[in-house]
């Protein structure tokens, strides 16, 4: 075919996808053509080459056959879809199509050892489904939601790496999404949504019976996973025999952490992106990659059931209390691969045989892992139930086969011998007889021509180019025998071929060809058997990472001193000198105490700015968080009530390019918790009103502390900077004041923060302070603390301005009226010293005759306000 007749059969092929790439196989290469070749030499550093053709040129990039997965990962990871045409042979020669369609979610080739979840989304009878799936490992999850808040918490909890949306979804959810993941989106066929079709989908890979047996009968959710299994099906990553369990999860199992919590509480990764500094980088000390994976579901998905929770804490304490064993456990799991990973390549078809033997070498670990925990205090615990839960002979059956039929060091090919041990097939075994003879000859072939020649100089070997040959030092070319013919001459030496061994090498060809094809077809029918068990490998793999995940948890606990929780369903929060999980490890942390009892469930926290009253907030948060993962928690001890969701405002970001300031933002998370949170809900607020007036925020963190006491009845931490606040506690019986000390004279420039939480309201921010401790310049340090004193006096305040020329201008900003006054206005005022005219004796009176505990929030701001109007008149 010609160059020009290339480039159109790949843009062709190109029209019929919808993908961003198409990397189309020309013999031994996988090439790129026109934009895409420019594209990918660009993104993965190519080579592009410039071919003419009758007169046409065309850009040209490609890579070898051999070589292609790692490009296709690197393009697939940046969110590109490729679409991949293979060459195949026909009576006319050869021709080419698109065999599958890589995606960020259909990547099987990945070395991240964290999950890789696709995701559909659709909206029917104004329910969200939402189907997740794994293709590296076959997991399959389906769950439904009546909210949008819902469906991103879920997708902020599993973080896919690619959402396909139903026609129903509208842009704001996707945009939502996409704020708090990296997934890319992409559109598929809407008739794949449609709840009939994808009904049908999904018995057909389930059986009849599946979806009756785990309880899906939503349409949104049937019509959400049915085009899941579509989408995988048509990308032709081959899949789908590893997605052999469907599973429809109920969002009410778990804890309810929605994105914005999530986020503030740095569970996977900080604020500022990455895992070090997260929960999960810092508790984390799997030794497998499915393990690592089950502890960040553990964290992101917390239980709210007891059962499930007390397990983990029994396997948890198992292991905290039998160090030996635990780490025997662990040297033991750290040789196994990965095995969810490994069923999808086998039921894919892309497993060699490396990996093959890697499954052999991680069922090997199952009875040595059960027989670790048999032979230890751990006997009595739930894992060793966890590790008899596979099939335990059945995996024994499957391993025995595969060391049978696998050699012990395989070539990284399967098309080539090598790959299967004498012994495992008859057939097998007398090719490799006659191979061995045919070999065997050869070998001795050059003994025997020395020795009937006389030619000492004289060897035999073998190349690509010239097959079998005999070779002769220049110096005895003349003592060839007349059978010899001569193919080459070196600078050195000659090689030669005779007729005798032109038979052999095309026996040795024939029977290496032979032993090529058949070993190939042993090792498909051996990597379809283990795909069949793909199941049993998913059973085993999870054990294997659920043990992990549990050995890790244990192994922070015993190293950071951690306790186990009491668990209790309803009940209070009561810990005892507890630390935040991640701030202990890098420093010297003074633990405190959290009392959220019946009578105390709402506490008012107040105390000067970096004094820890966040850290204090989120680590109560952690701790309960921590306790309903099943895990130990850093406290001296802790009783915890589990609780159905935790929310949290802490902070907010300006979101300027989608209309949205930091107070719209804060207004926003602050709905949402109060619209979502119930009575069994743990609240923590970090800051309500701040970035509006203060007469509003006021009101507002007023009233929010009203509704959450009154309507929602929770659990909650609020740290405020409004003082005014603390005087509900004498008010609302479930509020109590809290406040971080500080040590010092009451001079802002000789205090200390104690970082020790104390019953009682602060009397002050030391917000100055903070500014002097910032390193704010001396001069504004200084103003600020003779501003501060006069405001703390009721003292008028003098504007210091200049002008050109030096000249220093007054101005007083009179605190009785709240306004300037320049000139000869600026002259101190009564309220410096004196007496005091008629309109102002008459507001204090009423002042001092009004209750603030007995008026509303409402009422008072309005009072206020006719006092100034009164005042401002006064001065006319």
């Amino acid at each position: 075919m010609s160059a020009d007749g290339i480039v159109g059969e790949f843009l062709a092929l190109k029209s019929e996808t919808d993908a961003d790439l198409l990397a189309m196989q020309c013999g031994d290469f996988y090439e790129f053509f026109a934009e895409d070749a420019e594209f990918v030499g660009d993104e993965l550093d190519l080579k592009v080459s410039e071919k003419s053709s009758h007169g046409s040129t065309y850009p040209m990039a490609g890579v070898p056959v051999d070589d292609l997965t790692p490009y296709l990962k690197a393009l697939v990871e940046r969110g590109y879809r490729v679409a991949v045409a293979d060459q195949y042979e026909t009576e006319d020669g050869h021709a080419r199509e698109i065999t599958r369609v890589v995606t960020p979610g259909t990547l099987l080739e990945t070395t991240d050892p964290a999950a890789q979840f696709l995701a559909t989304i659709t909206r029917v009878d104004g329910r969200y489904g939402l189907a997740l799936a794994d293709v590296t490992t076959g997991e399959f999850l389906v769950t439904t939601a009546t909210a949008e808040s819902d469906v991103v918490a879920e997708c902020h909890r599993f973080d896919p790496v690619e959402v396909v949306p139903g026609p129903t979804v509208d842009a704001d959810l996707l945009d939502q999404i996409r704020e708090g993941t990296d997934a890319t989106v992409t559109d598929h066929d809407d008739s794949a949504f449609a709840p009939g079709r994808a009904e049908r989908t999904l018995r057909e890979q389930f059986g009849e019976a599946a979806l009756d047996s785990v309880g899906l009968d939503d349409r949104a959710g049937v019509a959400a996973a049915g085009a899941l299994l579509t989408y995988v099906e048509e990308t032709g990553v081959g899949v789908l025999d590893a997605m052999t369990r469907l599973r429809a999860y109920d969002t009410d199992d778990h804890l309810n952490l929605d994105a914005t919590t999530q986020r503030n509480l740095e569970l996977t990764e900080t604020m500022h992106g990455g895992s070090d500094g997260s929960l999960l980088g810092t508790i984390d000390h799997t030794v497998t990659s499915a393990g690592r994976r089950r502890l960040r579901e553990w964290l992101t998905r917390p239980s709210r059931n007891r059962a499930v929770i007390d397990r983990r804490l029994d396997s948890v304490a198992a292991f905290t209390e039998a160090a030996l064993a635990r780490d025997r456990v662990r040297e033991i799991l750290d040789d196994a691969y990965d095995l969810e990973r490994l069923a999808a390549r086998a039921t894919s078809g892309s497993a060699d045989a490396s990996d093959l033997l890697a499954v052999r070498e991680t069922l090997a670990l199952l009875p040595a892992l059960a027989e670790a925990i048999e032979d230890s205090r751990l006997a009595d615990s739930p894992l060793a139930d966890i590790v008899a839960d596979p099939d335990r002979e059945a995996a024994a059956s499957l391993r025995a086969e595969l060391d049978e039929a696998l050699a012990e060091d395989p070539p990284g090919t399967v098309t080539e011998g090598g790959l299967i041990r004498r012994g495992y097939d008859a057939e097998l075994d007398d090719l490799l007889d006659r191979y061995e003879s045919a070999q065997e000859w050869l070998d001795n072939l050059a003994g025997r021509e020395k020795e009937r020649t006389g030619i000492t100089h004289l060897q035999v070997d073998r190349n690509k180019t010239d097959g079998y040959y005999i070779q002769v030092g220049k110096s005895e070319t003349g003592a060839v025998p007349d059978d010899y013919r001569e193919i080459k001459t070196l600078k050195n030496s000659r090689r030669y071929t005779t007729e005798e061994l032109d038979d052999r090498e095309r026996e040795v060809l024939r029977l290496e060809e032979a032993r090529g094809e058949l070993e190939y077809d042993l090792f498909t029918e051996l990597r379809e058997r283990v795909a069949a068990h793909a199941d049993l490998l998913q059973a085993v793999g999870r054990t294997l990472a659920t043990v992990d995940a549990l050995a890790s948890l244990a192994t922070h606990a015993a190293s950071q001193d951690w306790c186990r929780p009491a668990v209790v369903e309803p009940g209070p929060l009561v810990v005892e000198a507890g630390r935040h999980p991640v701030v202990e490890t890098t420093t010297d942390f003074v633990p405190n105490d959290v009392d959220l009892r019946e009578d105390r469930g709402f506490l008012l926290v107040t105390g000067p700015n970096m004094s820890g009253k966040s850290t204090y907030m989120r680590q109560a948060a952690l701790i309960v968080l921590l306790a309903q993962a099943g895990s130990f928690v850093p406290a001296r001890s802790a009783t915890v009530g589990v609780v159905d969701g935790i929310y949290t405002r802490v902070g907010a970001l300006d979101e300027l390019a989608g209309g949205r300031s930091t107070f719209m933002v804060e207004m926003s998370e602050l709905s949402n918790i109060l619209h979502s949170a119930t009575e069994d809900s743990l609240v923590v607020l970090d800051e309500v009103g701040r970035g509006t007036a203060t007469y509003d925020g006021i009101s507002i963190a007023w009233a929010t502390t009203e509704y959450i006491h009154n309507e929602i009845g929770c659990k909650c931490l609020f740290a405020t900077h409004y003082h005014e606040l603390t005087a509900l506690a004498d008010h609302l019986p479930r509020v109590e004041n809290v406040h971080v000390a500080v040590a010092g004279d009451g001079d802002d420039e000789d205090i200390t923060f104690l970082r020790t939480i104390e019953d009682g309201p602060t009397d002050r921010s030391y917000g100055v302070h903070v500014a002097d401790l910032a390193g704010v310049p001396s001069p504004v340090v200084d103003r600020s603390r003779d501003v501060l004193d006069r405001l703390r006096e009721d003292r008028a305040i003098e504007a210091r301005g200049a002008e050109s020329g030096g000249e220093t201008k007054q101005a007083v900003f009179d605190l009785s009226s709240g306004g300037f006054r320049e000139g000869s206005e600026a002259e101190p005022t009564e309220s410096d010293g004196g007496e005091l005219d008629p309109a102002t004796e008459s507001v204090l009176d009423e002042l001092e005759g009004t209750s603030v505990a007995e008026t509303s929030p409402v009422d008072l701001m309005a009072r206020v306000r006719e006092w100034q109007e009164r005042l401002e008149e006064g001065e006319k």
